[in-house]
């Protein structure tokens, strides 16, 4: 398994176990996911990326490691404050850590991410505004009320270091990179499509690409998320959508990318994650696996190494990336 320096973390695998494990994406056995968790660990992954939201995830890594997990493996989790009472966010973060360490039976979190969306303050969202309070997370409070209660959370000790899930409105996320006082790690969209799917809520183009060159710019650690944008990317959805929903219709949109696998000869899932390997600027792609065979594919897009220019333009080519504002690929 190939490492990269992360941030402030230091030197961490390139590949991240994620919340899959969780039985968050489809069936997965209680057993299935404890085994996916030390064959994880196994394979040389050191970084597992977890998150309350996750189901049964955080249970499972502390039924998994009993509190003492192997050396050098490190943890992360999330919070999505959303936008609280004033005065309120530092508590509200202190205790999803607190409830975080007991569930993963850990002494300290790693990495904690800010898992709301971020907004400026005043802007509306063109899909599910009313309920914004719940989701994202207004500029002002984060730098009045975040910062300083992540600094503070690391100052205890319950966290090492501490960082902001950047898929909200990309100019927010843009100007919270730009905070004296600034995240050790952003989480971003690495998918060949570009596409947040289902967790897009504003108008605008997504520009995860553009997020992920500042965030390293600014010497940030970059974690690729939705390599497999929830399972449009593979060969099948594993759960039932509506028609409607955005991660259905990346999937038919999908069809030019599964035709392509067929000609390569190789799995979608394979193909989608190597692709996100193979992008600059991202330090680590998180897996959604749920179990071992969907990691074992995984683990071969690894260490196969990236793709060549020359195959990552023929996927490029495919055109399933949105237009930006000049009409080329964000």
């Amino acid at each position: 398994m190939r490492t990269t320096k992360l941030g402030g973390l230091g030197d961490v695998s390139r590949l991240s176990l994620g919340g899959g494990i969780g039985q968050i994406w489809g069936e997965t056995p209680r057993e299935e996911a404890l085994a996916t968790l030390h064959a994880a660990v196994d394979a040389g992954i050191t970084l597992i990326d977890c998150a309350p939201m996750y189901n049964n995830a955080e249970k499972f890594i502390g039924a998994a490691f009993e509190g003492r997990p192997p050396p050098g493996v490190k943890f992360t989790t999330k919070h999505q404050l959303g936008s609280p009472v004033p005065g309120t966010a530092a508590a509200a973060l202190e205790a999803s850590v607190d409830a975080s360490l007991a569930a993963m039976r850990l002494g300290r979190i790693d990495l904690f991410f800010l898992h709301s969306n971020l907004h400026r303050d005043g802007f509306a969202y063109a899909f599910g505004d009313s309920a914004k309070a719940q989701f994202s997370t207004a500029l002002s409070i984060y730098v009045e009320e975040v910062v300083p209660a992540m600094e503070a959370l690391k100052a205890k000790g319950k966290i090492g270091h501490w960082g902001v899930t950047g898929i909200g409105v990309p100019d927010a996320v843009l100007d919270a990179l730009d905070h004296p006082v600034r995240p050790s790690v952003v989480q971003v969209i690495a998918n060949l499509m570009d596409s947040p799917g289902a967790l897009k809520r504003y108008a605008e183009p997504a520009r995860p690409r553009q997020i992920a060159r500042a965030a390293k710019a600014a010497g940030l650690g970059v974690m690729g998320i939705r390599a497999a944008q929830a399972g449009a990317l593979t060969a099948k959805v594993d759960r039932e959508l509506s028609p409607n929903n955005p991660d259905r219709r990346d999937y038919e949109r999908a069809a030019p990318f599964r035709a392509l696998c067929a000609r390569w000869g190789v799995d979608p899932a394979y193909a989608t994650h190597r692709y996100a390997l193979s992008l600059p600027d991202f330090d680590v792609v998180v897996l959604g696996v749920k179990n071992r065979s969907e990691l074992s594919l995984c683990l071969k897009a690894e260490a196969d190494g990236p793709y060549s220019d020359a195959e990552m333009a023929e996927i490029d080519a495919l055109g399933l990336r949105p237009a930006g504002a000049n009409g080329s690929p964000v």
